[in-house]
């Protein structure tokens, strides 16, 4: 590759790397590290191709400023939880877009598939759900109670139960990217196809309002996290795919990161979607007006925080690292 070439296509990642060195401070551990393999990775690069470059002593001034930061001794404090989930959740999830976006695209077309199929076959979401959970739910149909498996269990103990599964659930998703991506894209194949049977199942027995409020109540933010989960799995797992110009080795280990802090961002939000879920829909008397605030709130809350923010962030990043690269200019 030719100097120029090599620089072009690397100018804006240098820019935001001086930009991180010159706010070592108040920057993030883990974006710290991101910026640091991305510029060792070109320096070695220019090492090997030229020797002799200006670009080659830029880079190893840069990556020995990073170098000196993160194995620096420091101290933490309270506003790094605070940072992390206003600033690098985010900024990661707007590296993440794309995976976001094709994550949210296999789960609607999934969760179609699995409505089609109901359709077609009253007893498929007896393959999908299982013969006891459907003849249990026939049942409280028949009994004037079909949302009585939301208070089948003390509010607390479902609580603890139901947050605990939905972490472990957004675990596995995350994790299935090590399979490559499209482990997690069958993962989430899988949970939409689930999702759409259960509704379709409703809808046949004349319960799809009724349903649909006690599902989304919880399911906005769940679901919602879930989608997240998985676009942390496919950026692992596309990360060893198409490592690009990176080493395999060295590209998964930043799509990993990346994942991994996207998945634990979603934490919270699973719990808050198990509290919902443990404590809201069992109370069908509620006015109907009440439980489409919660589901209108959760539905903006997951726009803003995993669409709008993460554009804004970038914005935000982009315009502090609008400067010159000194001595780096292409020739």
């Amino acid at each position: 590759m030719k100097e120029v070439t090599f620089i072009r296509q690397n100018i804006e990642k240098w820019r935001e790397a001086e930009q991180v060195a010159e706010h070592m401070t108040t920057t993030d551990v883990p974006t710290l590290a991101d910026t640091y393999i991305d510029v060792t990775s070109d320096l070695a690069f220019a090492q090997t191709h030229y020797p002799q470059s200006k670009i080659t002593l830029y880079l190893n001034n840069l990556a020995s400023a990073l170098h000196n930061e993160i194995f620096r001794v420091r101290r933490y404090r309270w506003s790094r939880l605070w940072t992390f989930w206003t600033h690098e959740v985010p900024l990661t999830m707007w590296e993440a877009r794309r995976e976001l976006l094709l994550s949210f695209t296999v789960f609607v077309a999934s969760a179609a598939i699995g409505l089609l199929s109901q359709l077609f076959d009253p007893e498929f979401c007896r393959i999908i759900l299982g013969d006891s959970y459907v003849d249990m739910t026939l049942q409280n149909i028949a009994e004037g109670t079909p949302m009585a498996v939301y208070d089948s269990d003390a509010e607390d103990a479902m609580f603890g139960s139901i947050t605990l599964n939905n972490v472990r659930v957004s675990f596995v998703v995350f994790v299935m990217g090590v399979f490559t991506s499209v482990a997690t894209g069958f993962f989430l194949f899988k949970n939409g196809v689930m999702l759409g049977s259960f509704q379709t199942f409703f809808a046949q027995h004349g319960l799809l309002w009724q349903s649909a409020l006690a599902v989304w109540l919880h399911g906005t933010l769940e679901i919602s996290a879930i989608i997240v989960a998985g676009a942390a799995g496919m950026a692992m797992g596309n990360s060893w795919l198409f490592p690009g110009t990176y080493p395999r080795l060295v590209s998964f280990r930043r799509g990993a990161r990346r994942g991994l802090r996207i998945v634990v961002g979603t934490v919270p939000v699973f719990v808050v979607a198990g509290f919902i879920e443990s404590f809201l829909p069992r109370h069908t008397e509620w006015p109907d007006a009440l439980r489409l605030t919660v589901i209108g709130g959760s539905l903006a809350f997951v726009i803003y925080y995993f669409i709008i923010l993460p554009k804004k962030r970038s914005n935000e990043y982009r315009k502090t690292s609008d400067q010159a690269l000194p001595d780096a200019q292409v020739r």
